[in-house]
């Protein structure tokens, strides 16, 4: 049971990082640019105006996804409680994979805002 709850925790904390960073780069991304916290691309890099737009782009929409992956991950290991340990361990590690490719994957649509709003050089298209 013990490894039940362990991999629960560990898998809930994909979708609780997602929601807590989100909400902290949509509400309070870091003022000034670095390449320790917030969203960091060369395209989000390049002024005030495009740092901004990613942190707040991109913590919206992990916000949005951490929410929205926190109720499948409970769903799908609840059957799993009472299971063998070798079941338990491949379900936490299917979902550990599916939530990784997530978080990775949901860059895209930030770095194509960047694009689509901003020049090459960092200014904003009219």
């Amino acid at each position: 049971m013990w490894f039940w709850w362990f991999m629960f925790v560990c898998n809930m904390l994909y979708s609780l990082t997602m929601i807590l960073a989100g909400w902290y780069m949509w509400k309070h991304y870091p003022k000034e640019i670095n390449s320790v916290a917030g969203y960091r691309s060369g395209r989000s890099q390049m002024n005030m105006d495009t740092w901004k737009f990613a942190n707040e782009n991109c913590g919206t929409r992990w916000w949005k996804i951490g929410w929205i992956m926190l109720v499948p991950t409970i769903i799908v290991q609840i059957p799993f409680y009472g299971k063998s340990d070798d079941a338990i361990g491949w379900i936490g590690l299917a979902i550990c994979i599916i939530e990784c490719t997530i978080l990775v994957i949901s860059t895209i649509p930030t770095e194509k805002a960047l694009k689509n709003q901003f020049n090459e050089d960092g200014s904003r298209k009219k």
